[in-house]
């Protein structure tokens, strides 16, 4: 499903996608752990990378991809997905169940949402 209108919140990194009956904020780490990329996905269903430490990623740059999707730049350097209209809205559908799932995977495997690096002035 097209949006009609996608609004990028800067200071919330967030994106709004607005469709005619709904609209959905989806969280710039979100995105990025979910990112249909083969970094993240892999290549195969067993081959998913777990993503984490991106508790602060933010949206860098948002370029759209034709008529069909759009590629999200992240702060932490990643630009490897095209997220598709159809994708978007699946992750915006399920966001309450993936981001639960993800949870659990970080706490069974001890990672965290937090950047292992600190800025220091």
């Amino acid at each position: 499903m097209t949006p009609l209108t996608i609004n990028v919140h800067k200071k919330s990194a967030t994106l709004e996608l607005v469709y005619p009956d709904v609209s959905h904020e989806l969280s710039a780490e979100y995105l990025r752990v979910f990112s249909p990329s083969a970094e993240v996905k892999g290549h195969g269903p067993d081959q998913a990378v777990l993503q984490f430490g991106k508790k602060d990623v933010h949206f860098k740059d948002i370029e759209p991809q034709g008529n069909y999707a759009l590629k999200l730049i992240f702060s932490d350097g990643h630009d490897s997905g095209i997220y598709s209209w159809d994708y978007l809205f699946e992750l915006a559908c399920n966001q309450q169940s993936n981001w639960t799932e993800y949870l659990e995977s970080l706490k069974e495997t001890g990672k965290s949402r937090e950047s292992l690096f600190i800025a220091v002035s």
